[in-house]
């Protein structure tokens, strides 16, 4: 499997404390980052991700390099979902119901860590990154922030009184349904969802709508991002009026280059508020991830970190 490096420190800049590891797997690629934080990463590994069989060994063979030429005080993991995060139940760590064919049942906490003698941060993507803005990005100080990824799916990293949403599951806003424009009759491309935001509003969404049409040759009056706005604005008036994120943070490949996106998902939310909740300043609540692309990579170092400090 093909191992793309990018990025690469060097050992004698780097503090005299060992630095972290993290792993963000995505639906497409997997990102191993070695890093004290985002001032100082040491080096930076790209994964493509295909099947378990292929991907994790790979992964693994990174880490273990890492670990035999660096050393790491800790691992954290950052995984598309849906994830098993509860440490009493018997598939802790693995993975659950997703799209991804091949995924499902995967143990990728306890496969990418077992042979390494350091404390284990793990949790989904998103959240992660969500952490990782908190620590780094465009939500210091706050406790409360929702971190939205809008790429080939749609994922939600939820962060209430400073810790990622657990109970029955951790957060998975991305399915939550939301109503249809009017006249939107396109088919969703959720296996699960008729209706839901990841069906209507996600990069995959948008290609079923553009058919042969190419995204980066779409204008922003072009009627097809209506229901794209419709959908995150939707979920972001669900979420303001459930948990109440000091800001929502939105980014992913669907927004890229589509300057126009966000602003019309902010009056869209204030609209649909109707002067119900007070909000921040437009500008200031509907926000870009401060952290760009690094904000996933970093995800699991932050994991890394909060799993060494507990």
């Amino acid at each position: 499997m093909n191992v793309q490096k990018r990025g690469v420190g060097t050992h004698d800049s780097s503090p005299s404390s060992l630095p972290f590891a993290g792993v963000e797997l995505g639906g497409t690629k997997c990102v191993c980052t070695l890093a004290h934080g985002p001032e100082l990463i040491l080096d930076q590994r790209t994964v493509p991700t295909t099947t378990p069989a292929e991907t994790l060994p790979a992964i693994l063979a990174v880490l273990e390099e890492w670990h035999d030429g660096f050393g790491f005080a800790a691992l954290g993991i950052a995984s598309f979902g849906p994830l098993d995060l509860d440490p009493v139940s018997a598939g802790y760590g693995r993975i659950l119901a997703t799209n991804k064919s091949g995924w499902p049942g995967t143990d990728v906490r306890g496969i990418l860590s077992r042979t390494f003698p350091v404390p284990v941060g793990f949790d989904t993507d998103v959240n992660g990154a969500a952490l990782a803005e908190i620590r780094w990005g465009c939500a210091e100080g706050m406790a409360d922030f929702a971190y939205v990824t809008v790429g080939t799916g749609v994922g939600v990293g939820l962060i209430v009184h400073g810790k990622p949403t657990r109970g029955i599951g951790h957060s998975e806003i991305g399915h939550l349904r939301v109503p249809r424009l009017p006249d939107d009759a396109a088919p969703s491309v959720c296996s699960f969802h008729d209706d839901c935001v990841e069906g209507l509003a996600s990069g995959s969404a948008l290609a079923a709508r553009l058919g042969e049409r190419a995204v980066d040759q779409v204008p922003a009056d072009d009627p097809v991002w209506e229901p794209i706005v419709a959908a995150l604005a939707a979920m972001g008036h669900a979420v303001a009026c459930t948990t109440g994120p000091r800001r929502i943070a939105i980014g992913g490949g669907v927004l890229n280059g589509q300057a126009h996106l966000l602003p019309r998902i902010d009056a869209a939310l204030r609209e649909s508020m109707g002067g119900y909740m007070p909000l921040p300043p437009a500008g200031e609540y509907v926000v870009a991830p401060k952290l760009g692309g690094l904000a996933g990579p970093l995800g699991s170092i932050a994991l890394a970190i909060e799993a060494q400090t507990v």
